[in-house]
C-alpha cells in the first residue's frame, strides 16, 4: 500500500465489495475508524455490514486512485437509483398538473431552480430538496410549462423604499413588534413558529416574510437575493399560537390512533386543525395539523408521540 493509505483504501484494495461494505477495522487488536492511516508492518481485519452505503466523505480521506475511482462510480449508481424514485415523482406531479413529460418542459425546470443537469434534478426531488409545489407558480401553455418572466418589480418604488429604509447588516425585525412601519408576516411555505431560526426577505409586493432558515426556498433567497436578506428573531414572550404539521409513521396497530388523538386532547394547549391517517401494507402515515406556541412546545408534544408503542418516526412537516 501507498504511504498514508487508509484502512478504506486497504478494503477496496482486496475487493470492491470488500470497500464498499466496510465501517470499520480492526488494526493490531484495536477498533478504528475507516480513515485510520495504516503503517508499515500493521495487522489489518476488516469490518463489514450490509448496510453500509458508500458517502462522498469518503473521498476526503482515500488515497489510492483504485479507491476513488470505485468510490465515485458507486456513488454514481446510488445516485442514478435515488433519481429513478425522483423521477417517478415529478411524473406523478406533471400528471396531476396536466402538463406533458418531455425533455422541453424538463429543461424549463432545471433553468427554474437553476440545476445543471436532469440527474441532478430528479436526485434532489427525490431528496425533497426541490419544492415542486412551487410548479403552480409557472405558466402552463398547451400542456407546456412556461418560465416566468423576469421580474419588473425590481425596479418598483415599494421595493426601493423598503431596501432604502432597512439596513440589512444593522436592522433586526422583532416578530411581535412593529418594524418602521413596514409590513412583516410569516411565510407559508414553511410556517415558521417561535423558536426557530428565522430570516426576513424584502418581496416586491407583500413587504416583509419571514422564513425558517430551513424553509425549501431558503437556499434561493439567500443566494440569488442576498441584499433583500434581513436578520429575524422572535420577541421574548409569545401569546398568540402558531400552525405547524408533524408526519408520524409506524406500525399499524388497533387503538394506536386514539393513542394519538388522546395525548393531543390531554395538551390543554393544543388546539388541533386538521388529521389525516393512511394505512398501507400494516404500515400507517398521519398528518396532523395544529396550533402551538412555540418549538419547545411542539417538541414535547412530538416526544410524546415517540414514545408509543409501534410509532417508527415523528417529523416536522
Amino acid at each position: 500500500m501507498p504511504k498514508n493509505a487508509t484502512t478504506l483504501d486497504f478494503a477496496f484494495d482486496i475487493h470492491t465489495d470488500v470497500g464498499l461494505t466496510c465501517i470499520g477495522a480492526k488494526v493490531n487488536g484495536k477498533l478504528l475508524p475507516i480513515s485510520h492511516v495504516l503503517k508499515s508492518g500493521d495487522q489489518v481485519e476488516i469490518i463489514r455490514s450490509k448496510k453500509q452505503q458508500p458517502k462522498e466523505d469518503w473521498l476526503k480521506f482515500v488515497g489510492t486512485a483504485r479507491a476513488k475511482a470505485k468510490i465515485k462510480s458507486a456513488l454514481k449508481e446510488e445516485q442514478k437509483r435515488i433519481a429513478a424514485d425522483g423521477k417517478e415523482i415529478l411524473q406523478r406531479k406533471f400528471t396531476q398538473l396536466h402538463v406533458n413529460f418531455s425533455s422541453e418542459n424538463i429543461s424549463v425546470l432545471e433553468k427554474y431552480f437553476q440545476i445543471p443537469n436532469t440527474l441532478e434534478l430528479y436526485f434532489q426531488i427525490a431528496k425533497g430538496k426541490v419544492d415542486l409545489s412551487r410548479l403552480r407558480e409557472l405558466e402552463i401553455t398547451a400542456k407546456n410549462l412556461v418560465l416566468p418572466k423576469a421580474e419588473k418589480t425590481e425596479n418598483t418604488s415599494a421595493l426601493q423604499n423598503i431596501i432604502t429604509c432597512v439596513d440589512s447588516k444593522k436592522d433586526t425585525i422583532i416578530i411581535g413588534e412593529d418594524f418602521k412601519d413596514i409590513e412583516y408576516k410569516l411565510a407559508n411555505c414553511c410556517t415558521p413558529i417561535p423558536g426557530d431560526d428565522v430570516f426576513g426577505f424584502i418581496t416586491a409586493t407583500e413587504g416583509i416574510k419571514i422564513h425558517r432558515v430551513n424553509c425549501p426556498n431558503a437556499t434561493r433567497l439567500m443566494s440569488n437575493y442576498a441584499y433583500r436578506i434581513i436578520k429575524a428573531t422572535w420577541k421574548s414572550k409569545h401569546l398568540k399560537e402558531r400552525l405547524a404539521g408533524i408526519k408520524i409513521t409506524g406500525i399499524d396497530d388497533v387503538g394506536i390512533v386514539n393513542t394519538i388523538t388522546n395525548i393531543i386532547s390531554s395538551e390543554h394547549r393544543v388546539n388541533m386543525k386538521s388529521i389525516s391517517f393512511e394505512s398501507n401494507d400494516g404500515i400507517f402515515e398521519g398528518k396532523i395539523q395544529l396550533y402551538v406556541y412555540d418549538t419547545e412546545h411542539l417538541d414535547k408534544l412530538m416526544l410524546q408521540f415517540e414514545e408509543i408503542t409501534g410509532v417508527k418516526s415523528v417529523e416536522r412537516v
